[in-house]
């Protein structure tokens, strides 16, 4: 397989509208590109990386194909059905075989194949993307462990429906780019969704080098078991943030974790535990997780308690 990086597309922010412009689901799973070289599928992650042992339900060769090299995502689904990366990690690393055969057995993938880089020796990364698109339809993949996703017409549309189902985002593609192998390109555009939610301060961790200078926040989610811990909170938080947050979590010291679960020791480390009466916002990346995906710290809510949650 020629050494091929997947192309990248450029974070985003805005739905781009007219009839030059495709719209997919953006995939919550493991970037990879695949291969079929003399009857055999290589799996290629992102870097560079050989992992096809660790998906052997993948490895099929489509019906009819000699020769290829696709674009997708390796996907699983969570007990809601949706696509969840969280799912997928305990495979990612694996190796060997009969617990590879296991976990398979346990968490069946799909490599949702959304781009056709080379066919029967033709090299098609300079045609169009509905070219390449069209091309990639009429494969043959109903054995192989592959789907083709479908495009959308209406992004907006798209955009919201992903939102309400939890799904990561889309991304929005022009019709006539080509394929760019390594670059992110501004003819892709990613728009990953953003959920808020108000959680209870457990804690909070000096920055390194220090002891009074407020870093991050440590979170929970009232439950019926306690307060769950759902994770740390660092981005956001700049120097004015960090002052006002400390002067209000001092006279809430307390010797020990408020949370009713164990906290991770790389997160309670260092921390100074507080009483859990302060709730904040914070947005965060997909949902239900049971920790919080990629949160940024929005603000103090004043105007609710834990018991509001």
């Amino acid at each position: 397989m020629p050494e091929l990086r997947p192309m990248l597309a450029t974070p985003s922010t805005h739905v781009p509208r007219g009839e030059e412009w495709c719209h997919e689901v953006k995939w919550d799973g493991v970037r990879a590109l695949g291969s079929l070289d003399g009857g055999a599928v290589t799996l290629t992650s992102r870097n560079g990386n050989r992992i096809t042992p660790a998906w052997p339900e993948l490895v099929t060769p489509p019906t009819g194909v000699r020769d290829l090299v696709v674009d997708g995502e390796i996907i699983a689904l969570n007990e809601r059905g949706v696509p969840d990366f969280r799912v997928l990690a305990e495979r990612m690393h694996v190796r060997n075989v009969a617990t590879v055969a296991r976990l398979a057995a346990r968490i069946t993938a799909t490599y949702m194949v959304f781009d056709l880089l080379r066919l029967d020796g033709e090299d098609l990364c300079a045609l169009p993307l509905h070219e390449r698109r069209r091309r990639l339809a009429e494969l043959d993949l109903g054995r192989s462990g592959w789907q083709v996703p479908a495009e959308y017409d209406d992004g907006a549309m798209l955009f919201e429906a992903t939102r309400a189902q939890g799904l990561e985002g889309i991304v929005s593609k022009r019709r006539d780019s080509t394929y760019r192998p390594g670059e992110r390109s501004h003819h892709w555009l990613k728009l990953p969704h953003r959920h808020r939610g108000s959680f209870v301060v457990g804690g909070w961790r000096p920055q390194v080098g220090t002891s009074d200078r407020l870093a991050s926040l440590l979170v929970g989610e009232p439950t019926a078991d306690g307060l769950a811990y759902r994770g740390r909170v660092g981005s956001g938080i700049g120097a004015k943030q960090s002052r006002a947050l400390a002067e209000l979590l001092a006279p809430l010291a307390r010797a020990s974790s408020p949370f009713a679960d164990e906290v991770p020791r790389a997160d309670a480390d260092g921390t100074w535990w507080v009483d859990p009466v302060v709730v904040v916002d914070v947005d965060t990346h997909g949902l239900g997780y049971e920790r919080l995906r990629q949160p940024s710290y929005q603000g103090v809510r004043t105007d609710l308690t834990p018991e509001d949650l």
